[in-house]
């Protein structure tokens, strides 16, 4: 877990509060794997840079070159959901290090084939999608286990941090790449990506991260992957927030995707030049990232997500009909501020709208949607430019930001706090007397209210909030009736697939969770609820004959 706080500064010493956006640095673990990734942000710039400039020199079409962007982010959406169900099932320091390594080889293997010239095309793309599937199985598992390296109230800060991490390394590292392509050769920049993991490996090596074992035993990938995309579909928060974060990826593509092209065409620059365009939305990024501390203390988070788009795509709008590299370099700067400020925000309302259980997976959803946009963003404006020029593709993706500022009074993102998705341990014990194991099933609970009639609208409201909690949480069939014959009697019901499921239910109640389930008991008239649990089809649960096998886990091993 992490590393013990700092202690309570004495008279002389230096407040940590005078870190300010630099604070989660004070936890030695977090620092040696930021500046570690830094580095290896520097090495993933580099490929890009060498990939998207040697499809230039291979005169392809120009939607081909836009295709590099796709085939680096493409993996990050179609590999981020199982990569944040692996994080959440397993290690997640050692699934991080899998993929770093993963992604280092890809990387060497590349190299190698660009030296003896069989880098074509569709070879340059293949490797890229390699790497980027490398780096989409190491990044849920880093960014779940932030909260594990830095004290809860540093989080947000932290967040910004890792911002800071890629967005540094934009402001020099496309300028190093395009220097390194124009000496040596992409195969140069291919190289150094693959060695610019080692410091990374290294730091999650040297993290002596404290292994809990877990009550229960882990679910099947396939079932970890339905309970993640179960829980972002019931809960409003991440269902805004990732949905947001793929419009913003589909409109925000242009600026990374077309850069090169800008830099040929509009610029007439070469690999420099394009590498300090991309430097220009780096340092423009690197200073949101700075800001979003200051940005919350004085907006909330929706409040800032309304500003961000315009702030984004006015800038944007300029950059399709400017010929002056220091015009376009400001005009990308401010953009990459807006445009960064917009990710961090998204990301810091999954971190504080996630329960510990969840938190890979939601944030492997939030990945994949912004990876998802940004793909997908890449082929359509590489379209639109080949169709309308790069004027007209830049109009467009300014001005449909500028639009998506709107997407706040339909699809509002809270503010969040870590203390409402903290775990709770429910105190009532299970009654049991059947053999079950993790198996058994179909289980249907049912809870009794004794209700005024009087409050029956308002606490209907409530039920239809405590819904979507049993549902994102495992719950399948809900259901709320009441009794014809005694309209002061409601009767909430819900099914899960097997016992165990139900058991890492009442493991996953938060506080919010908690403090739902009091507002809604709030209106029984009684002593207390009335809760059955029932296994349904029962004949169909028992085994044919005495001494037939169940492998099942017992159910001591499942009760919390």
């Amino acid at each position: 877990m992490s590393e013990q706080a700092d202690p309570i500064p004495t008279e002389g010493e230096t407040s940590p509060a005078s870190w300010g956006p630099f604070e989660p640095l004070r936890e030695r673990g977090f620092r040696l794997i930021w500046l570690a990734s830094l580095l290896s942000n520097f090495g993933f710039l580099i490929l890009g840079v060498g990939a998207a400039w040697e499809m230039t020199r291979l005169n392809v079409p120009v939607s081909m070159v836009a295709l590099v962007q796709t085939a680096i982010t493409l993996p990050l959406m179609l590999i981020a959901v199982p990569a944040g169900a692996i994080a959440d099932m397993f290690d997640r320091r050692k699934v991080a290090m899998t993929g770093l390594g993963f992604a280092m080889l890809s990387a060497a293997v590349l190299t190698m084939l660009t030296l003896v010239g069989l880098a074509t095309p569709w070879v340059l793309l293949g490797f890229c999608s390699l790497i980027g599937a490398g780096v989409a199985l190491y990044g849920p598992a880093w960014q779940a286990s932030v909260i594990e390296l830095v004290r809860p109230d540093r989080l947000p800060a932290a967040v910004a941090l890792n911002s800071v991490s890629y967005n540094l390394a934009r402001t020099v590292g496309p300028a190093l790449g395009g220097l390194v392509v124009m000496v040596a050769g992409a195969y140069a920049a291919f190289g150094i990506n693959a060695l610019f993991y080692l410091p990374l490996l290294g730091a999650f090596l040297a993290w002596k991260r404290k292994h809990i074992s877990p009550r229960l035993p882990p679910e099947q990938l396939h079932r970890a992957i339905i309970s993640g995309a179960r829980y972002a579909i019931h809960s409003t928060p991440i269902r805004n927030v990732v949905v947001r974060a793929f419009v913003v990826g589909v409109l925000g593509a242009s600026t990374m995707a077309l850069a090169p092209l800008v830099a040929k065409h509009l610029l007439d620059g070469g690999a420099s030049t394009y590498g300090l365009l991309l430097g220009a939305t780096g340092v423009g990024a690197t200073l949101g990232s700075l800001s979003l501390d200051r940005l919350r203390s004085v907006l909330s988070a929706e409040q800032a997500l309304r500003l961000c788009p315009i702030v984004t795509g006015l800038p944007i709008i300029g950059v399709g009909f400017s010929h002056s590299l220091a015009l376009t370099w400001t005009l990308l700067l401010i953009s990459g501020a807006g445009y960064m400020l917009m990710i961090a925000l998204l990301n810091v309302g999954v971190q504080l709208s996630a329960p510990r259980w969840v938190t890979a997976r939601a944030l492997a959803w939030y990945q994949s949607a912004i990876t998802g946009g940004i793909a997908l963003g890449a082929w359509l404006w590489g379209l639109a430019a080949g169709e309308w020029g790069l004027g007209m593709a830049f109009l467009l993706s300014g001005v449909l930001l500028v639009f998506s500022a709107l997407l706040g009074f339909l699809l509002p993102v809270p503010d969040g706090s870590l203390s409402d998705v903290e775990v709770v341990q429910l105190r009532n014990e299970l009654d049991v007397s059947m053999p079950l194991t993790a198996r058994s099933g179909p289980v249907v609970i049912e809870i009794d209210y004794r209700v005024d009639p009087d409050n029956a609208r308002a606490f209907y409201a409530v039920m239809l909030k405590v819904q979507r909690a049993r549902m994102r949480n495992g719950g399948h069939d809900w259901s709320i009736s009441r009794d014809i014959a005694d309209p002061s009697l409601w009767t909430e019901r819900y099914h899960f697939l097997t016992w165990g499921d139900y058991i890492r239910q009442r493991a996953r109640f938060t506080q919010a969770d908690h403090d739902l389930q009091a507002e809604a008991s709030a209106f029984h008239q009684g002593e207390s609820l009335i809760v059955r649990r029932r296994l349904e089809r029962p004949f169909g649960s028992v085994r044919w004959r005495a001494d037939s096998p169940d492998s099942g886990t017992p159910v001591e091993l499942l009760t919390p």
